[in-house]
C-alpha cells in the first residue's frame, strides 16, 4: 500500500484507538493543520495521535517513544511524552503513537515578540538538552555532520532559491563553516530539526518544542543554528551569551548550518507555491527572514 492510498480520516483513528485502546476511543477527535511526515490529531483536551504518514519507516516514531520518556524531565518546556503505541495493523500498515499535547501554536502560523525572552528560553532548553548523551543513543543518518560534508544539499539549495545579488555572501557563511573545526566534545543529545513548524509559542515567546524524530548524539551545532533560523533580529549574540558554552568554531559551524537550514525553509515554500507534494508555501518568507538574519551575523 502506497502513501497516496492511506486516507487517515477521524474515523479511522477512532477506529484504531477502539482496536487498540479502547479507553481512549470516547475522546473527541480532531485533525491538527500541518504535518508532512506525520499527521497529528487532537484527541481530548490533554492527548494527540500522531500518525506516521510520509515517512518511510518507523525509526523517528520508535526513536521518540525510547527516548522521550527519558530526556522529558529534566527539559524545562514541555515536550510530547509517548503515553501509549500504536501498532501496524490490517487497518493502518503503519506505526501511531498517543503522546501528550504540547500548548501553543506553532511558529511558522504564529510570531515571538517577546524577543529577549525566548532567547533566554531557548538558550536555557538548549543547556538542559545538551549533555553527554549515552553510548546507545541514536546516531544520525541524514544530518549531524559537518558542514563539510553538508556541501552538496547546501548548494542544491542555494542553486534553487537565493538570487545572485546575495548568492556571494550566502557562500562566504558556508565556507566559514566549512573551515571551521570539527566538534572535538563528547557526543550530547541534539534535536536535530529546529525549525518553525517544530516549536511552539504562546504569549510571544518559546513555550514547547515538538517532533523529536531527527533526535540524535553529536555536535550541538546543529541546534545552535536556531539562534537565527528560530529567534527574532538582533537576539542571536544573547542566546549564546546565555547558552555560555559555545566556542568560537561552534557558533562558525551553527551559523552555515542556519544559512542552510534558511535555504531548505525556502525550497519547501517555493515548492509549495509550485504545489509539489510536501511543499509548504508560508515556509518560503520564514526562510527568507531566517537567511537576512543569517547575513546580519551577531
Amino acid at each position: 500500500m502506497t502513501d497516496t492510498e492511506i486516507e487517515i480520516t477521524a474515523d479511522l483513528v477512532r477506529d484504531l484507538l477502539q482496536e487498540q485502546h479502547p479507553d481512549l476511543a470516547g475522546l473527541a477527535i480532531r485533525e491538527v493543520v500541518g504535518g508532512w511526515g506525520n499527521q497529528m490529531w487532537r484527541l481530548g483536551e490533554e492527548l494527540a495521535v500522531r500518525m506516521q504518514r510520509m515517512d518511510r519507516t518507523p525509526e523517528f516514531q520508535l526513536k521518540e517513544r525510547r527516548w522521550l520518556p527519558v530526556l522529558a524531565p529534566r527539559l524545562p518546556l514541555p515536550v510530547p511524552i509517548p503515553v501509549r503505541f500504536g501498532e501496524p495493523s490490517e487497518r493502518f500498515p503503519k506505526h501511531w503513537t498517543v503522546m501528550t499535547w504540547v500548548p501553543g501554536e506553532p511558529l511558522d502560523h504564529g510570531s515571538i515578540t517577546r524577543g529577549a525572552h525566548a532567547a533566554d528560553t531557548l538558550a536555557g532548553f538548549l543547556q538542559a538538552l545538551h549533555v553527554e548523551a549515552p553510548a546507545e543513543a541514536p546516531t544520525a543518518t541524514d544530518r549531524g555532520a559537518h558542514p563539510r560534508n553538508c556541501t552538496h544539499g547546501f548548494e542544491n539549495f542555494l542553486q534553487d532559491v537565493v538570487p545572485d545579488d546575495v548568492a556571494a555572501d550566502v557562500r562566504d557563511v558556508w565556507a566559514d563553516a566549512v573551515a571551521a573545526p570539527e566538534w572535538e566534545g563528547p557526543p550530547v543529545w541534539v534535536h536535530g530539526d529546529l525549525h518553525p513548524a517544530n516549536v511552539v509559542v504562546s504569549d510571544g515567546t518559546l513555550s514547547g518544542i515538538i517532533d523529536f524524530g531527527a533526535l540524535f548524539a553529536g555536535d550541538p551545532a546543529w541546534d545552535l543554528a536556531a539562534a537565527w533560523v528560530l529567534l527574532p533580529a538582533g537576539t542571536a549574540a544573547r542566546f549564546f551569551d546565555m547558552y555560555g558554552h559555545a566556542d568560537e568554531g561552534a557558533i562558525r559551524r551553527a551559523r552555515g548550518l542556519a544559512a542552510m537550514k534558511s535555504l531548505f525553509l525556502m525550497h519547501m515554500g517555493r515548492s509549495g507555491d509550485r504545489g509539489l507534494p510536501g511543499g509548504k508555501p508560508h515556509w518560503g518568507p520564514a526562510g527568507r527572514a531566517a537567511l537576512e538574519r543569517v547575513l546580519k551575523g551577531l
